[in-house]
């Protein structure tokens, strides 16, 4: 089941955003449809293929994440073997990794995630306050076609995890917060990425994020 919108005079890609029951889906449609995109909220998997890119969004707990996400794994794995753009938001960029160390401390054991980005999500634990809430500095430290022109600017984050990817390459941009974290990461292929802030709720700074997103989506 899907239902589609479209705001943008001219619909530069086809997005589907992946509704799996936690996410903040029509402020992520509204910022996507600003950007340029004609967007579909869809449970089906089946829609996947057709599209010109992927969003996984998310609100809350990772274990309830991958449990709600499981039929989405392997669409999801074959879309990204595709080369097709995933890209993940706030706890849709934390399943994108091995797994977190979010369920281990809910007694949960350990929780598979994507793997699409190899890494553990870890908590802060530098004496911060948790979670770590509000607008921040985006530096970024290498090129990939999502972060374009946003260096140095502000976006707006509310988690108490962070990625720690096994690969220092997958970083592309970090933020500090008593200990400099990824705000941004891709995989090696670069098609599979996330932002650990909201850009929907990042002011002009999310919405050229979005548009970069798109953009991507379009020139593949």
């Amino acid at each position: 089941m899907s239902t589609t919108t479209r705001e943008a005079e001219e619909t530069l890609a086809e997005i589907v955003l992946v509704d799996y029951g936690l996410g903040n889906l029509r402020s992520a449609q509204r910022g996507l449809e600003r950007a340029g995109a004609s967007v579909s909220i869809t449970d089906d998997p089946a829609d996947f293929e057709a599209a010109d890119g992927i969003v996984l969004p998310g609100v809350g707990a990772f274990s309830e994440g991958m449990d709600n996400a499981g039929p989405f794994r392997e669409p999801l794995a074959a879309a990204a073997d595709r080369g097709q753009p995933i890209f993940g938001i706030c706890l849709g960029m934390q399943m994108l990794l091995t797994t977190s160390e979010e369920a281990d401390h809910a007694g949960q054991g350990q929780v598979e995630g994507l793997d699409f980005v190899p890494g553990t999500n870890v908590r802060f634990d530098q004496d911060q306050k948790v979670p770590h809430m509000g607008w921040n500095e985006l530096h970024v430290e290498r090129e990939h076609p999502i972060v374009e022109g946003v260096d140095g600017e502000y976006a707006y984050f509310v988690h108490s995890y962070y990625a720690e990817p096994d690969d220092p390459d997958a970083v592309v941009a970090t933020t500090d917060y008593g200990v400099s974290f990824p705000a941004v990461i891709a995989n090696e292929a670069g098609n599979v990425f996330g932002t650990q802030f909201h850009p929907e709720k990042s002011g002009e700074t999310g919405l050229r994020i979005l548009r970069n997103f798109v953009d991507y989506c379009a020139e593949q």
